[in-house]
């Protein structure tokens, strides 16, 4: 392929676009010791493309055992999506210390913004351009794109969010983790949380 040439051509859709006006917060976690589950939190939005069209997918991860405590499909990348899949997943699993984020509108708006300061939750974001400030999120869409969605290409919505649902359960479940000596994260992140 190199010798002809040939490049593999594919849609990429920009998921962060950063408002000028809106809030901005540092990183906070250069140089902190992540030692234990809901310490902290990333989240972010990813393109998943389909046989037609394309869906937005949304993840919150736990960076300590990498259990993904919530995650969840949208055809609009709404702020307002964002903080229902994080209310239900502090509902859930309770709040972490902090949320780390890219400087996307999502995660600068008010509602975002408000939502973590009433649950006391620090804000930490990555700085522009600095993808490797939120490397965890980014190795998990690699995971699902690899292991599932690019063998798997879905018709509907519907068939993509059973797929997802499936791969989620098998990823915080079964699927052994190399950062975290080969366990699944689901066995990392409930021993911890049960500990505390």
């Amino acid at each position: 392929m190199k010798v002809v040439r040939w490049n593999t051509l594919y849609p990429e859709k920009r998921t962060t676009v950063s408002d000028r006006k809106a809030h901005k917060y540092p990183y906070l976690l250069g140089g902190l010791k992540v030692a234990r589950s809901n310490q902290v939190w990333a989240i972010d939005i990813t393109y998943i493309p389909m046989k037609r069209g394309f869906m937005y997918l949304f993840a919150i991860i736990d960076l300590y055992s990498r259990y993904v405590v919530g995650w969840s499909l949208s055809n609009t990348m709404t702020a307002e999506w964002c903080v229902e899949t994080l209310k239900e997943a502090i509902a859930r699993y309770g709040k972490p210390e902090v949320i780390n984020s890219d400087q996307g509108s999502q995660f600068t708006c008010d509602c975002y913004i408000e939502l973590l300061k009433t649950n006391e939750i620090q804000i930490s974001m990555d700085g522009k351009g600095r993808t490797m400030d939120n490397i965890f999120i980014e190795r998990l869409w690699r995971s699902v794109k690899q292991e599932y969605v690019y063998l798997n290409p879905c018709e509907t919505g519907q068939d993509l969010w059973r797929g997802l649902n499936g791969y989620f359960l098998f990823y915080n479940t079964e699927r052994p983790h190399q950062g975290i000596e080969n366990v699944p994260p689901e066995k990392l992140y409930t021993s911890l949380v049960m500990a505390a």
